[in-house]
């Protein structure tokens, strides 16, 4: 079986010709010796796909598999005889072609340019890095821990991945040119993972493939292994660097920003899978190395950009800008945490009001503002993360000339994502916080992930949801259906007429953010976010009214001291005093008891709120 398959095994990867004439890679994954053909599999927008081709394709498509040739002898018809002379001669011919065989190939060795060798110096690194690669692997294989409670899903993922053909992403590999670039970066299992003794569940064979290995079990009780991949623009495995991951993602977005662009990198995925550590730096304990994150390093490439002459004569100035979204609430992380205001101006852009820019000449300008921004961001303590942060943080980098906006880089590092089952149990302010930030992540859609396997189904709803960026079409007869008259009301629909709410901004993205993503939210999910909305409202109405009527107390205290200053008067007007306490006291009573009323209001509120967090169920997304 050897011979005839040659050097193809299972977990190789081979090219292939399809129908069309297009040819990819595809990884090989059944041998069929009785019709002498090997069965591969593919991924194709998100869907796995596979065939049959027959050896004699296989072979053609690559050479370098195929079996060593052998001279062809026919058993039934010996050779005829050969005579001495005939042999003597023939030996001296074989040495003259095998002297110009071997001439020929030593004025070739000589005839090498400078290129080919840099090309076979890159190969030899390459396959040097395999190697070690490979020994590490076969290293972690053998220190295996057999008291590890799930010792037989271990096993079944260590022989998984013995089977695959790795081709990690590399500095060597190209940048492609994405207007939209989606990547996947997975971190290292942590010290709290590794005392519990969690699993690795995450490989990343190739520089575009995320394999998670969902651990499955029968009805038998016999466990499985359920492979489920994914593919995006790159893959970062843990070992890949800070400077490694800016390198593929955020850099060729710097030079957009002199071109007059805008441009915008996001860190999406569970609470503690590493979006911070990317986007701010590395850190040590609770202090953060703000100089080893995507910030600083977008920093460094802008002054450097700057020095080049087609930019330098434009005279451009850089300014930055660090804020917060928290609870619905903007926070200015350079201004002392001073709240800011979001409105629309005559032009339709949203305008963060009262937000403060600061000019920076160097990368070490921006270094601090970013130490000021992170020492006052919000951050708490979670079930997955002792200091995680419960803030979308915004920093901007803006280029401008002679006083008007050239281009801008925003860099957001958004809050954990959570499943509502994660928060349903905690205190109302963690409720409060997931509820927010899962509302605003519904529009966004940037991966890291975490490799536990406790944390596996996160994983999963972060990848599922992080794929359907570049899947997005318009399909014409569903939008037919949404206009026609026998339209069906739908869950949400329902619950409207329950609450019976009019509809509001806030609302009717709500709503529509959860009709695009059914999959994901539940109606009672949908329920608590609504409640949260309405809390949040009603707080922000409750502050401002008690904050009128402190302002009104200051005013009616100036009214009671002018009308006590007039009893000390002998011969002061008794009506004219008690008819203007008369006014002063029924202001009073009239502007606290409409207090009191929404303060009642808010109350039952936040009891509406306990009692919709104890009905979340999620819905689970569905297999791929």
């Amino acid at each position: 079986m050897a011979g005839l398959f040659g050097k193809i095994q299972i977990g190789i990867y081979v090219e292939i010709k399809r129908s069309d004439g297009r040819i990819h890679q595809a990884m090989v994954t059944s041998l069929n010796e009785d019709n002498e053909s090997v069965t591969v599999e593919w991924i194709e927008n998100g869907d796995t796909k596979g065939k049959e081709i027959d050896l004699e394709s296989i072979f053609a498509l690559n050479p370098d598999v195929a079996p060593e040739e052998e001279i062809p002898r026919s058993p039934e018809t010996p050779p005829p005889p050969v005579s001495n002379a005939i042999k003597t001669n023939k030996i001296p011919q074989n040495k003259v072609l095998f002297e110009r065989q071997s001439f020929v190939c030593v004025s070739a060795a000589r005839r090498k340019s400078n290129c080919v060798k840099e090309v076979e110096k890159l190969q030899e690194k390459r396959e040097k890095r395999r190697l070690q690669q490979q020994e590490l692997r076969e290293k972690r294989a053998q220190e295996v821990d057999t008291t590890t409670p799930n010792y037989e899903i271990m096993c079944m993922i260590r022989d998984f991945r013995a089977s695959l053909d790795y081709r990690p992403l590399t500095t060597a590999d190209l940048i492609e040119d994405h207007r939209i670039c989606v990547c996947v970066r997975t971190r290292p299992l942590n010290k709290k993972e590794l005392t519990v003794k969690d699993l690795d569940v995450i490989t990343i064979p190739s520089k575009d493939v995320v394999m998670v290995h969902e651990p499955k079990q029968k009805v038998d009780l016999t466990r499985y292994l359920e492979n489920q991949t994914f593919r995006f623009d790159y893959a970062f495995d843990d070992t890949s660097t800070n400077e490694m991951v800016y390198r593929f993602t955020a850099r060729p977005l710097v030079e957009t920003i002199f071109e007059r662009g805008m441009a915008t990198c996001f860190a999406y995925g569970q609470t503690g899978s590493g979006k911070t550590h990317t986007m701010g730096g590395d850190f040590s304990g609770k202090n953060q190395d703000c100089s080893k994150g995507i910030y600083a390093l977008a920093a460094r490439d802008v002054f450097l950009m700057l020095k080049k002459p087609n930019y330098k004569k434009l005279d451009l100035q850089v300014y930055a800008t660090f804020f917060e979204i928290y609870s619905g609430k903007v926070f200015d992380l350079l201004n002392r945490k001073a709240k800011l205001r979001v409105l629309e101006d005559g032009k339709q852009q949203v305008q963060v009001v009262g937000l403060q820019e600061r000019e920076v000449k160097c990368t070490e300008d921006v270094l601090k503002l970013i130490e000021m921004g992170n020492s006052c961001r919000t951050s708490g303590q979670t079930s997955a993360n002792a200091h995680s942060s419960r803030s979308h943080a915004v920093f901007q980098i803006i280029v401008r000339r002679r006083g008007k906006m050239h281009g801008k880089f925003s860099l957001i590092d958004l809050a954990g994502n959570e499943r509502g089952a994660d928060t349903s149990s905690a205190d109302r302010q963690t409720r409060l916080e997931g509820a927010e930030i899962n509302k605003s992540l519904l529009a966004l859609k940037i991966a890291t992930i975490s490799p536990g396997m406790a944390s596996c189904e996160n994983t999963l709803n972060t990848l599922r949801y992080a794929n359907r960026v570049k899947e997005l079409s318009i399909d014409p007869s569903a939008v037919m259906e949404g206009h026609s008259a026998g339209h069906s009301l739908s869950q949400l629909d329902v619950l409207e007429a329950q609450w019976g709410v009019g509809s509001s901004p806030q609302r009717d993205d709500l709503k529509l953010l959860c009709e695009q993503n059914e999959e994901e939210v539940s109606p009672q999910l949908f329920t608590f976010h609504e409640v949260v909305s309405q809390l949040v409202e009603m707080e922000e109405q409750v502050l401002e009214d008690h904050r009128a009527v402190f302002q009104e107390s200051i005013r009616w205290l100036e009214d009671e001291k002018v009308l006590l200053e007039m009893t000390e008067e002998v011969d002061y007007d008794v009506e004219c005093f008690a008819t203007q306490l008369e006014q002063i006291l029924d202001q009073k009573i009239d502007v606290l008891t409409e207090l009191r009323d929404k303060v009642k209001s808010f109350r039952s509120a936040l009891q509406e709120e306990e009692q919709a967090s104890k009905q979340i169920n999620p819905k689970r997304p569905r297999a791929l």
